[in-house]
């Protein structure tokens, strides 16, 4: 399928567009006006297109991306945030706006952010919600929180220091300057950094590459590589073995073999 006869998928809201092409299914961000800073359709749109492609078997990648030349600018400060849900306070109406961040980690798909230009505060945390990261040469993650003293949200303080580490995260966090594509590159906040021209095709043929894979061992992958992040070994090992026995028994592993078996001419 091409992205011109790509399905499309309603999102409920002009700035935030979903569509599915190869077995990728794509959230774009599209405020390019406000450099694709967070509008409050937006807390609900980003949150309904995740749930959708996590029920369609259709796809397997989800892509997140955003038109123009910015990732995404934050929250906007001049939108707001919109109706707060019936009896919550501002830390629970902050955590239910943020949880498009949880629903990107906790989905069984694996998923991309593309990214086109500067991520900025919630930006931020949105794109390292991704399991994986390619960004234009001209991309940069800019702290927008410490500017408005403002201690960091998405879940972006919790990505920063599991990847970078505690100290070079609090470094950003408490001031530090933008950090460009390559030393995000170095650092490991992104995969991949390609040329401006190259990204929308390089994400998409990379995220097409993914979906065509196998999705339930892409799953069960993507359990292991959590619990890494949260057990020691002795905790992890009897996971990580019950999921090689769940894709050893799949008819994914099974074509697979054939497939090699076939490769070698037995």
């Amino acid at each position: 399928m091409s992205e011109d006869a790509a399905r499309q998928v309603d999102s409920g809201t002009p700035t935030v567009l979903g569509r599915v092409a190869g077995g990728v299914g794509v959230i774009e961000l599209n405020r390019p006006e406000r450099r694709n800073a967070l509008h409050p359709e937006m807390y609900d749109a980003i949150p309904r297109l995740i749930e959708l492609y996590d029920a369609d078997d259709e796809v397997g990648c989800v892509l997140v991306t955003a038109a123009g030349t910015a990732f995404c600018a934050g929250g906007d400060v001049r939108a707001g945030t919109g109706r707060r849900p019936e009896g919550a306070g501002e830390a629970e109406t902050l955590t239910h706006l943020a949880r498009m961040v949880v629903m990107l980690r906790e989905s069984p798909k694996i998923s991309v952010a593309a990214l086109p230009g500067p991520a900025v505060g919630a930006g931020i945390g949105l794109a390292l919600a991704a399991d994986l990261r390619i960004a234009a040469s001209s991309a940069t993650f800019v702290n927008g929180w410490s500017r408005l003293a403002f201690s960091g949200d998405f879940g972006g303080p919790w990505a920063l220091t599991r990847i970078l580490g505690p100290a070079r995260a609090l470094e950003f966090l408490i001031g530090g300057g933008p950090v460009d594509a390559a030393a995000a590159e170095r650092l490991g906040l992104v995969n991949r950094v390609v040329p401006d021209a190259e990204l929308p095709g390089a994400a998409l043929a990379w995220a097409r590459g993914i979906a065509a894979g196998p999705r339930t061992a892409h799953a069960l992958v993507k359990e292991n590589v959590r619990d890494a992040q949260a057990l020691d070994l002795r905790e992890a090992l009897p996971r990580e073995s019950e999921r090689m026995v769940r894709s050893g028994r799949s008819e994914e592993h099974r074509a697979a073999v054939r497939r090699w078996l076939a490769e070698r001419g037995r």
